[in-house]
């Protein structure tokens, strides 16, 4: 039995009418009654009652019109389930992001591809660079928004936003006053940082206006994120070299310090597998805003 003997039967249990159920459904009048009897020669049952004036339905038609109906509306559901999938329109997307990102334009991406396939679950977990490009590279994850990646085999990635390193101090620090700050005038204080762990790349370049004076910074606490390591800081533990977005949520008693004779910037990255074409994830990446943030 095939899904079309269905429909042709509620076609003719509709109309109670050959012709006009022929009609309804185009195909020839003969071949709509030899397919509804092929139907009830593979059920076993008479589902018409039929003379050259009416058409009635038996009481096994009655149940197959009811039963016909929930399998056929069932059919359509999972079928166009299936074509959704296949477009990207409908399954889980499993998205990785580092906190820094937050204020930024790429997660503005991530509520307009919400918006334009609600049936999509995308399911985020924030993390370090490093710790998110490896769930990436293992399938753990479809999609991550990292900064300053190290490269890695069977992923890509694509910048999305560019910007500048800036210093933070506590309020009360000795040059919390001044209107810039080089990386060489930071060298000598005590550091507040992230762990290498977090990623060798993105580690480097966020010292890199310190190690441009030739010393290596003094780090005497670690934290595992940026708000962590900004209340540190305003808390008088140290200082610290950050992205300028990751600055935007520091606590009042910290001081953002623009730096001087830098041009080291931080990037933001969006990755994924190499050769991942599946709709879900390049509908994703269609929406995502590859644009600079100026200084």
């Amino acid at each position: 039995m095939e899904l079309r003997h269905l429909r042709y039967f509620l076609a003719v249990a509709d109309e109670l009418h050959f012709g006009r159920a022929a009609a309804r459904l185009h195909i020839a009048q003969p071949a709509l009654t030899q397919q509804i009897q092929r139907l009830e020669t593979l059920l076993g049952a008479k589902l018409l009652d039929r003379t050259s004036r009416t058409v009635a339905l038996t009481p096994a038609g009655a149940v197959l019109q009811e039963r016909a109906i929930a399998l056929l509306g069932h059919a359509d559901r999972d079928l166009a389930e299936i074509t959704r999938i296949g477009e990207g329109s409908q399954g889980t997307l499993y998205l990785g992001f580092v906190p820094s990102v937050l204020p930024l334009e790429p997660l503005r991406g991530v509520r307009a591809f919400r918006e334009q396939f609600p049936l999509v679950q995308v399911e985020l977990a924030e993390g370090f660079t490093s710790h998110l490009m490896e769930r990436l590279a293992t399938g753990g994850l479809d999609l991550a928004i990292v900064r300053d990646p190290d490269p890695r085999p069977g992923t890509v990635t694509a910048p999305l936003m560019t910007e500048p390193f800036v210093a933070v101090l506590p309020a009360d620090h000795p040059v919390a006053d001044r209107s810039s700050l080089t990386g060489a005038e930071l060298a000598d204080y005590p550091m507040v940082f992230f762990p290498r762990a977090a990623g060798e790349l993105a580690y480097e370049k966020n010292l890199s206006p310190l190690l441009k004076s030739g010393r290596r910074p003094r780090i005497v606490q670690e934290a595992t994120n940026w708000t962590i390591v900004l209340y540190l800081v305003a808390a008088g533990l140290g200082v610290t070299v950050a992205p300028r977005s990751a600055t935007f949520t520091a606590p009042a008693s910290a001081r953002i310090i623009p730096l001087a004779d830098c041009d080291a910037e931080t990037t933001i990255y969006i990755a994924n597998r190499a050769g991942d074409e599946r709709p879900l994830v390049r509908n994703l990446l269609d929406l995502m805003p590859f644009q600079a943030l100026g200084r």
